[in-house]
């Protein structure tokens, strides 16, 4: 089966559509669950299948030191091992690289560092990451790139994207040797920090390359300006083809959802609703909820009365707050279930605005509650 994007709708610059894979299709737009380490923290694949998620991601760089690819490919693949039968995408490892390895040098072959777990010495080139992400099997693959972070000046923002786009090319030339009847889709991602020339000419010499199935936007939500990360977007969805699916990664709060999504995007990833889950934090129509705050002790209301997931149906605030200030485990799973089922439920609303019509109008209402109703913000 080949990887296919057909679009159903379009909104402006939004679009409702269908991205096919070997292992399903996705709709789209679509938020992916983070398993950085195979598994989607405190969450059971059937979970996520009750919640309606449709594509994961897994994280080359973590799964590269724990447990090993080549343990994941002796198990059978990502998908057998974690027992996800769905589409999964694997990140590169290129922002770990860069944001937790220690010690790290760069140079035009590769990147040098030390792991965060044990300190030992590790080698990445595009050549080694392509084959750390067949070992894997995710249906897609991102190339090793270069990342900087979100307020790098425009020297060291072309140094790193224009290292991107020729580490690119080594990736597309590993995958080609490397391929053995294993179908993965591999996307490039278009670098270039908050400059928009920077973003047009990666785009560009992107485009020249290859006939790529879809096409990644990284280097954003790492440090710049909401403002910024909205008009790198807008320079994005003007210099990419409107064919193909575009994915922004590490990008997953909800408004930054709906702004990605006005402006193109069909595909988001990120660690923060588990993350916040795990801290307490919850997602709500009103604002950010911090469950931990002494007014929710005896407040029988669940955590948004208008969430259909099973911890909203089912328990109270009092309940959750109840479980975090005593340790139980049952308030991280609750909460991670909670925030990640808000944003699965956001797109498929912004899937049927789409569908619609009337997106624009959605988003402005929803954004507008979402950011004037904050009083319990964490």
């Amino acid at each position: 089966m080949t990887f296919h994007f057909s679009i159903a709708a379009t909104d402006g610059s939004a679009r409702a559509a269908v991205f096919a894979t070997p292992h399903g299709s996705v709709e789209t737009p679509a938020f992916m669950p983070v398993g950085t380490l195979a598994t989607v923290k405190a969450l059971d694949p059937d979970d996520l299948v009750q919640m309606g998620a449709s594509m994961i991601l897994g994280n080359a760089y973590h799964l590269h030191l724990r447990p090993g690819d080549e343990v994941v490919r002796e198990m059978g693949g990502l998908h057998k091992f974690m027992r996800w039968d769905r589409p999964i995408l694997t990140d590169s490892g290129g922002f770990q690289v860069f944001s937790l390895a220690q010690l790290r040098t760069v140079n035009e072959d590769g990147v040098e560092f030390q792991s965060h777990i044990d300190g030992s010495s590790r080698f990445f080139t595009p050549e080694t990451v392509m084959q750390i992400e067949r070992n894997l099997g995710a249906d897609v693959i991102m190339q090793f790139d270069h990342v900087i972070p979100g307020q790098a000046d425009e020297a060291s923002a072309r140094d790193a994207s224009e290292r991107s786009v020729r580490w690119l090319a080594r990736c597309l030339a590993e995958v080609k040797r490397l391929e053995s009847g294993n179908e993965q889709a591999l996307f490039p991602i278009v670098q270039g920090g908050i400059h928009a020339n920077l973003r047009r000419e990666a785009a560009a010499a992107i485009r020249g390359m290859h006939d790529w199935p879809g096409f990644g936007i990284g280097g954003l939500s790492v440090g710049e300006e909401k403002d910024a990360m909205y008009e790198m977007l807008d320079v994005v969805d003007e210099a990419l083809p409107r064919t193909h699916p575009r994915y922004l990664m590490g990008v997953g709060f909800p408004e930054d959802l709906i702004e990605g999504i006005r402006r193109g995007v069909d595909l988001f990833d990120c660690v923060a609703p588990t993350r916040m889950g795990r801290n307490g934090a919850a997602f709500t129509r009103d604002g950010r909820l911090n469950i931990k705050r002494t007014e929710f002790r005896t407040d029988p209301r669940p955590l948004d009365p208008e969430c259909d997931c099973s911890a909203c149906t089912r328990f109270s605030r009092a309940y959750i707050r109840h479980l975090f200030v005593s340790d139980e485990i049952l308030g991280l799973r609750l909460l991670s279930l909670h925030n990640v089922h808000f944003l699965l439920s956001l797109v498929a609303q912004a899937r049927a605005a789409i569908r619609n019509g009337d997106l624009e109008q959605w988003s402005r209402d929803w954004l507008a509650r979402h950011r004037s109703a904050s009083p319990l913000a964490v």
